[in-house]
């Protein structure tokens, strides 16, 4: 089929031969292993999108979760304290 966008040619291995099972199972009514592959490809990207966000979210509960854990740990002059041992 012409086309003007980039084609990808792949090299069947063990690991995406097994891919292909798994999807001509998950997706009987396809018969052309290019489309499977482009299928398993939309797949792959929204599995990552979702750890990605996942990730985000398990990111920012943790520094809400430990935000402000070392307050007043150090008092107001603790950085002047701290410069008076330093050469001037």
């Amino acid at each position: 089929m012409p086309t003007t966008r980039p084609r990808h040619m792949v090299t069947e291995s063990d690991d995406l031969a097994d891919a292909l099972t798994m999807a001509r199972r998950h997706w009987p009514q396809e018969t052309s292993d290019s489309r499977l592959i482009a299928l398993l490809a939309q797949e792959g990207a929204r599995a990552i999108s979702i750890a990605d966000a996942t990730q985000v979210v398990e990111r920012r509960h943790r520094l809400r979760a430990h935000a402000g854990i070392l307050r007043g740990t150090y008092g107001p002059d603790y950085l002047e304290r701290l410069r008076e041992d330093w050469p001037g």
